[in-house]
């Protein structure tokens, strides 16, 4: 019994040298019971439940947590199921032979059933002076560089980001364990973070992106406390690598709510580290936040819709203004209008690129979009035809209409294009730079030439 108060102790302490000595009512356990919420096992996957399973059976306490519990209580249909056990990485990828073992900075591991992945993480802890750097490291003003110190539960509860995913469901009795007041701010639609917000934004500023996706996503109200310190520490998202905000874009985009995303980013000045040439465009321009807006809703439309969302249109479409104000300053400098495009294209995307990057698979056919932005207004050349075969042609097209939606005078070529496909389809002929011909805009693989068959075989 007084081991036991000791390790409560201990936890009590730890808390409150990472979150400060104030504690609220709600930052404790609230179990709900199976017949007291709306998860069902048939609501999960099915490779989800075999790893719990699984986990279970070797002795090992494992819960579904996060979103996919977050997303499932709110009658959604999660696209990925995470899981949290007390195992440490090297036990369950030892557990599971479809499994494997990444990351440095948060250690984990993928359980791959096809297509679909687990991901499975050990409850998390927070370190204390006596960890090693090479369990736990802070950058100098509270990044968190390395987080592999391991605890149970009730640690990894309070280390999570927002209350509403630290909500664990039990496979074993099917209840759900909620802490941090997670289970009430679900019920009220509210994003609120455990723990005091500029410390939690200072470890991982992109938990401020998150705050603007769940809130658009799921049409919750961020807690006035959560939101506040955001406009003033927006410009940390400048320290985390492009790469990792590049697919936190695609996160915020291809959610179906990019319009409100885009405005919520703007309100709370976020779209700026992300996007730094546009929005000085915006701030110059006032039409261009018309074709930023119309270029989201259409995106939204789609999504919703149930039609497949190719990123590098909406990427062309946010770098475009500057593009075009680059190709402009070329032109009147002496360049002819297509060495000045491809100018104005390597120079944007190079600027682009220190913010977010963009893999070439999404840049090769941006380019050719802004491309065929000149070719597409020469109606009266011999070569249109070819047009219509272009790969790229389609994009373009509704490119044009996107501009032309937007207040920009085109002369009509929008019509004109609209009226010659009634007569001659556009036909797209085989390429292989077609990236359009998957949804996710990656290339097909070309297949090398056959070797002959010996005259033994």
């Amino acid at each position: 019994m007084i081991q036991r108060h000791l390790s409560q102790v201990t936890l009590i302490n730890r808390v409150k040298r990472l979150f400060g000595t104030k504690k609220r009512d709600d930052e404790t356990l609230k179990v709900v019971p199976r017949d007291e919420h709306s998860i069902s096992r048939s609501s999960i996957s099915e490779a989800a439940l075999k790893v719990l399973y699984r986990l279970n059976k070797a002795g090992y306490e494992a819960y579904l947590v996060g979103g996919g519990v977050r997303d499932t209580l709110l009658g959604l249909s999660p696209k990925d199921f995470d899981v949290a056990t007390n195992a440490t990485p090297e036990q369950v990828n030892q557990l599971f032979r479809n499994s494997r073992l990444i990351g440095r900075r948060f250690k984990l591991v993928h359980v791959v059933f096809g297509r679909e992945v687990i991901e499975v993480a050990t409850f998390r802890a927070p370190p204390t002076e006596e960890h090693p750097n090479k369990m736990a490291a802070t950058g100098d003003q509270g990044m968190i560089l390395r987080d592999n110190v391991y605890g149970n539960k009730d640690e990894d509860a309070v280390r999570r980001d927002f209350t509403i995913n630290a909500l664990y469901y039990n496979v074993a009795d099917f209840s759900v364990h909620s802490y941090a007041g997670g289970w009430e701010d679900l019920q009220e639609r509210r994003i609120r973070l455990i723990g005091d917000p500029e410390t939690r934004y200072r470890e991982d500023p992109v938990r401020m992106l998150r705050a603007i996706r769940f809130a658009a996503k799921l049409n919750f109200n961020i807690d006035p406390e959560a939101a506040a310190p955001i406009p003033a520490m927006a410009p940390l998202l400048t320290q985390i690598p492009a790469a990792r905000l590049f697919e936190e874009v695609l996160k915020l985009i291809l959610h179906g709510n990019a319009l409100d995303t885009l405005r919520l980013l703007r309100e709370y000045k976020l779209f700026e580290p992300l996007f730094p040439g546009t929005e000085q465009s915006i701030k110059a321009d006032p039409q261009v936040l018309a074709l930023i807006e119309n270029t989201m809703a259409n995106t939204d439309k789609r999504i919703q819709a149930g039609k497949s969302v190719t990123p590098y249109f909406f990427l062309a479409a946010l770098l475009w203004p500057q593009v075009a104000r680059m190709q402009r300053e070329f032109q009147d400098s002496g360049l002819a209008p297509h060495p000045a495009m491809q100018k104005a294209a390597d120079r944007a995307l190079a600027q682009q690129l220190k913010a977010t990057s963009i893999p070439k698979r999404f840049s090769i056919p941006m380019r050719e979009i802004w491309e065929l932005q000149l070719r597409l207004p020469k109606v009266n050349s011999r070569r249109t035809s070819e047009l219509l075969t272009h790969p790229r042609f389609r994009a373009a097209y509704d490119f044009v209409l996107l501009r032309e939606q937007s207040g920009e005078d085109l002369g009509g070529i929008g019509e004109y294009w609209t009226k010659r496909q009634e007569v001659e389809p556009a036909v797209p002929r085989a390429d292989t730079n077609d990236y359009s011909s998957r949804p996710d805009g990656k290339k097909r693989r070309r297949r090398g030439p056959r070797k002959p068959r010996s005259s033994a075989e």
